[in-house]
């Protein structure tokens, strides 16, 4: 009977479970504490991520004024409720450099139960999170018809305050003064860019030296015919150029290649309604460029592919000084052209489907290189809608077809607004 009691194994799978147990019971329960902890982690940082959220508002001033800290821990524990977690401690730091960063860092522990039995009370937590803005600059072009017809309906008018308004909400996007610059061309046949100029070697003389002196005999009013004749022609002093530029020669019209020699160069031309009011490259001297567009009025005919291209050179190139690059941001050059008309000359073409050719060029090279273009048709006279404006835009959303002056106004202060938040954006 001895024998046979020792010898029987039945019964025996519950002593071996006891012995197994206890450790099976202690893994579960570790298992429990980490899933618990992982969870506490993820709340954190998603409490961590809404605070900086939350502060980069107003995170410049409150920097200043000594109360990030504060607001900061405020903030945080209005976001985590988790009971478990203990020691909760956040820390944020601003960076006005490249832009606007808040960084917030945070650490706290979880209270644990079965890690006890190994001697871990608790498990320490961290988190960072960022939060980024007003890291982009922005660069834009006013291209502005200024042709006869504006002055109907006193088009001219509401562009000079629609402009007015949005360089006022562009120097307030403006935090430091290298964060916006805008460049003005007011444009008609042709481009004024300053008389001031004439000495400039990127201006172009041989078509205005054409028409522009006398001929030893008074009979011949061209250098060519006067030439031809065997008379002497003397060119007008170059200080009397009234400051017009005409197309370059092709493709040069189509492109924003520095004027450096020959072709590159601008043609000066002695246009009898060249603008009033002259190119003015990038600038961040608001009050300068609210007297740009004081100065402009309507007069003269319509060839916005000029226009276009200035406005390209001034965001890019010579012979336009183009403020230096900072790697700590982004840039974003937009260009905005404005004009109520349909195109009628160039230097090459009295057809608008000729001129409309040449100007779609450009627009593609400029949306080439990653410039948006805005259009704005202004059709108070009953004009078919420009499908070159239409195809010139860099998306339908950019392009605008207004039917009163006061649109202009309206119009302007939506691209402003737009802009001005792309510039502000997380």
């Amino acid at each position: 009977m001895l024998a046979r009691f020792l010898s029987n194994t039945r019964g025996g799978v519950a002593p071996m479970m006891a012995v197994v147990a206890i450790p099976l019971l202690v893994a579960v329960g570790i298992a429990i504490d980490y899933t618990r902890a992982n969870a506490a982690r993820a709340a954190f940082q998603i409490a961590l991520d809404s605070t900086a959220l939350m502060l980069s508002k107003d995170a410049a001033q409150e920097a200043q004024q000594g109360t990030l800290q504060s607001h900061a821990t405020e903030t945080f524990n209005s976001l985590f409720h988790r009971p478990e977690v203990t020691n909760a401690t956040v820390h944020p730091v601003y960076d006005p450099n490249g832009g606007s960063k808040l960084t917030v860092t945070g650490t706290a522990t979880v209270n644990v139960n079965f890690l006890g039995l190994l001697g871990l009370n608790e498990i320490n937590i961290g988190a960072r999170t960022e939060s980024t803005w007003g890291n982009t600059r922005l660069r834009v072009a006013l291209v502005l018809d200024n042709t006869g017809s504006m002055a109907d309906f006193n088009k001219i008018g509401a562009l000079k305050t629609a402009s007015h308004n949005l360089l006022s909400q562009l120097q307030s996007a403006a935090v430091n003064p290298e964060d916006v610059y805008v460049s003005i061309v007011p444009f008609v046949k042709d481009v004024n860019v300053g008389p001031s100029n004439y000495n400039q070697s990127w201006i172009r003389w041989d078509l205005w030296e054409e028409v522009n002196g006398h001929c030893s005999s008074t009979k011949y009013t061209t250098k060519s015919t006067c030439v031809s004749h065997s008379k002497v022609w003397t060119p007008a002093n170059h200080n009397t150029w009234n400051g017009c530029v005409t197309d370059r020669d092709q493709n040069y019209d189509t492109t924003n290649t520095a004027p450096t020699t020959g072709s590159t160069l601008y043609p000066a031309e002695q246009y009898s309604s060249c603008p009033a009011a002259s190119v003015m490259g990038l600038s961040n001297n608001w009050t300068s460029l609210n007297a740009g567009i004081n100065a402009m009025t309507a007069n003269g005919n319509t060839n916005q592919a000029i226009g276009l291209q200035l406005g390209w050179q001034t965001l890019t190139a010579a012979p336009y000084t183009v403020p230096a690059i900072d790697p700590n941001y982004q840039y974003q050059t937009v260009i905005i052209l404005l004009t109520d008309g349909l195109n009628t000359e160039d230097r090459w073409y009295t057809t608008a489907s000729s001129i409309d050719a040449r100007q779609q060029r450009t627009c593609d090279n400029i949306k080439a290189a990653n410039i948006t273009l805005y259009t704005v048709q202004v059709n108070t006279g009953g004009d078919p809608t420009s499908t070159l404006l239409q195809n010139c835009a860099t998306d339908p959303s950019k392009f605008f077809l207004l039917t009163t002056a006061g649109q202009i106004v309206t119009t302007f202060g939506q691209i402003g607004t737009s802009l001005s938040k792309l510039r502000l954006m997380m």
